[in-house]
């Protein structure tokens, strides 16, 4: 099984990014995990949104996500949301409407955060905006990693023991999840 790993967060060092590293280690036998670096996605604008037109780098993340069998989105939160970079990315994905990659999707999601709550706020808001693309957001409260500078060493490994089984299960969940309501990516349009 083939798992896109998105990273809304273009920092380096970040929590979030060390977090998706962890998942693409901890990720069951037989399921791997890409990452795809948001880093060069421009901001959204229909004017450049048709075929002939579109930005590569977009249209690299659209093949990614459409031959993926399922996403892993791991977001930071930012004044109670989603980053801009995140949302844009899936602006541009979630495009056309009713026939986007982002359609039917099975998508799992997790956070790590500085603050005691793990960035519970975001993934309630990233729901919401990935529920309006008819993607497949798996029915599970996600990961959320609270208090991240006690949970990872100064190299940014994931060295919280109990943190680390908990993401193992929850990948463990999200290939069962996409096995049974996704569509196989080589069968997507």
């Amino acid at each position: 099984m083939r798992v896109l790993g998105i990273a809304g967060s273009l920092r380096r060092a970040s929590y979030n990014r060390a977090l998706l590293d962890a998942a693409r280690q901890l990720a069951p036998e037989g399921v791997s995990i890409d990452r795809f670096d948001l880093d060069r996605i421009p901001l959204y604008n229909a004017d450049l949104d048709v075929d002939d037109q579109r930005p590569d780098e977009v249209g690299r993340l659209k093949a990614a996500v459409s031959a993926a069998d399922a996403l892993l989105i791991v977001t930071p939160e930012y004044n109670h949301s989603v980053p801009g970079v995140l949302q844009n990315a899936i602006d541009w994905v979630s495009r056309p409407g009713m026939k986007s990659p982002l359609a039917g999707k099975p998508i799992g999601i997790m956070c790590a955060s500085t603050s005691v709550i793990g960035g519970a706020r975001a993934q309630q808001q990233l729901k919401l905006v990935l529920l309006g693309t008819l993607s497949l957001v798996m029915p599970h409260a996600g990961v959320l990693v609270g208090q991240a500078p006690e949970k990872f060493d100064n190299a940014g490994t994931l060295t919280h023991e109990p943190t680390r089984q908990f993401v193992a299960a929850y990948l463990t969940a999200l290939e069962a999840w996409t096995r049974r309501v996704g569509t196989p990516a080589t069968a997507q349009s």
